[in-house]
């Protein structure tokens, strides 16, 4: 490619990211409620976007594409920014008790368990969906697979862990029959 044509692809993706700058600080601040900090997160993104142009293979998914990258410098944010607290500040009180939090605990386990059982494509679909919230056109870009796959793969990995919770409470779960019947 010539020199010029490289300008002009950078010129227009350039343009392109200024147009989505709003949306990208819109989003940022309904996250952290501080204007300040959404702005930087908006532009250590596009600084992001601009150094990684190359990794963006489709420009028709690159509204998720700068919503991955937002959501990594949000992410980052925090690991940088982590809080200190004083032990001696910590009130410890707890409104459930030892053995709630442990039968809460084990439910999840099992979850988690049961989940990975599930085959790798059920096991994306169902924890991009129900877990993180993803909408299924965004886990058909995030995946690179039709959207149609994505609704086939996530009725089957619910069926599927359905069945197997089913099938450990049928032998002898109690602890889950307890909180189902309890919650």
């Amino acid at each position: 490619m010539s020199v010029i044509a490289n300008l002009c692809k950078h010129q227009q993706f350039k343009q392109t990211l200024a147009e989505y700058r709003e949306n990208l600080y819109r989003i940022a601040y309904s996250w952290c409620h501080n204007p300040a900090l959404a702005d930087d997160l908006v532009q250590d993104t596009l600084a992001k976007a601009l150094k990684n142009s190359a990794q963006l293979r489709d420009q028709k998914t690159i509204k998720a594409w700068l919503y991955r990258i937002l959501s990594n410098c949000w992410r980052d944010h925090f690991r940088r920014s982590r809080d200190t607290v004083d032990i001696d500040d910590v009130v410890l009180v707890e409104g459930e008790t030892p053995d709630v939090q442990h039968d809460r605990q084990q439910i999840i386990n099992r979850v988690r368990k049961a989940i990975s059982y599930l085959p790798m494509g059920q096991r994306q679909v169902i924890t991009l969906v129900d877990l993180e919230g993803c909408s299924y056109i965004e886990v058909a870009q995030i995946l690179d697979v039709p959207i149609g796959t994505v609704m086939s793969r996530l009725s089957r990995a619910r069926r599927a862990l359905k069945e197997r919770l089913l099938e450990a409470e049928l032998h002898g779960d109690s602890k889950v029959r307890q909180l189902r019947t309890a919650g």
